[in-house]
């Protein structure tokens, strides 16, 4: 099979990095990088051995895919392009700065026949992959995801910023209509809200209590799933996945060779025991696998990972939080 000529448009620190590892990555050649900056995409293409292009129109010519890893500002017009040139296109979440836009970057390329990936990273974390073969249900969600002050990222908010990763896997975990939104927020040093919380009602009983900070002192990446007999621990900053469930004594002895049994329980009709599992996932950087998700949806004709239709639902949701806050602030 031929190799996908692939270049990458935004080479800052996360374009950087994708462009470090598309040398690494099996069935894609490299063509080059362009960037605004042109002195930046020449330090970038010397360390790689590839070319800087001059325009981003030169890019597409020598290219099948591009990478879009700008401003979620620029996503829109540079995605549309690279669309109506008939490439492929991988870009950073969000996949839009509006609704609006996500929906006709996805008609466009379902009309060019092109594949279109958005680049929810946490798909690929290993604490989510750990989890791949665990029978998931929840029925309450909460989730923290804070970080320090970054100027990059502030031209949107933090719902779009920090928290819509994990609006995107609570949206692939409860598989049930979404019937109630309620936000709030705080502008603190940047003009769009710095820090938010959202409940997130769906239709099935689950609820999910969501927080986004870029103003906290410590990192942190967590998402806690409460459900029938079990309650899930994931930490994305670890990549650690944490079971606590209840199973009969009859599981517990015979159907898992690696949990602990951490107590017993008399409640009901039958005692159960309380198990521990630290779920494993084999290792391996989240990025690279996304990239290369990337170049095996395109030569093997299938869906990537992350669709343009995922990454409009996590952008719907985002905008209804946003909205709801900016409201409350202008009130």
């Amino acid at each position: 099979m031929e190799n996908l000529h692939v270049g990458v448009v935004g080479v800052g620190r996360l374009g950087g990095l994708h462009a470090k590892l598309y040398r690494e990555i099996s069935g894609a050649a490299f063509a080059g990088v362009y960037d605004s900056d042109a002195q930046r995409a020449q330090t970038v293409a010397q360390e790689h051995g590839v070319k800087a292009f001059a325009s981003f129109e030169e890019l597409l010519a020598a290219c099948a895919a591009v990478n879009i890893v700008v401003p979620t500002s620029s996503h829109f017009e540079l995605a549309r392009q690279a669309l109506l040139a008939k490439r492929h296109v991988f870009i950073e979440k969000p996949i839009t700065t509006t609704v609006e836009d996500a929906r006709e970057l996805i008609a466009l390329a379902q009309a060019q026949s092109r594949v279109l990936q958005v680049g929810h990273i946490e798909r690929f974390n290993a604490a989510l992959r750990a989890l791949q073969n665990f029978p998931l249900a929840p029925k309450f969600i909460e989730s923290h995801r804070m970080a320090s002050f970054d100027p990059r990222g502030t031209d949107v908010a933090v719902v779009l910023d920090l928290m819509i990763h994990d609006i995107d896997i609570i949206l692939s975990l409860v598989k049930s209509p979404l019937t109630r939104v309620d936000a709030n927020g705080v502008a603190v040093v940047s003009l769009e809200p710095d820090i938010a919380n959202a409940r997130l009602q769906f239709a099935n009983g689950c609820v999910a209590n969501v927080t986004a900070s870029r103003i906290s002192q410590k990192k942190m990446r967590k998402m806690r799933l409460f459900q029938r007999d079990a309650y899930v621990s994931i930490d994305f900053l670890q990549g650690l996945s944490e079971v606590f469930r209840l199973v009969t004594p009859e599981e517990a002895s015979g159907r898992f060779s690696f949990p602990v049994v951490l107590g017993k329980l008399e409640q009901g009709a039958r005692p159960r025991h309380i198990l521990y599992e630290k779920l494993d996932a084999p290792e391996g950087n989240a990025l690279k696998m996304e990239l290369e998700s990337f170049v095996a949806a395109i030569q093997n004709h299938t869906p990537p990972p992350v669709t343009g239709e995922d990454g409009l639902r996590a952008l719907e949701v985002a905008t209804a939080i946003t909205e709801i806050i900016k409201r409350q602030l202008e009130s």
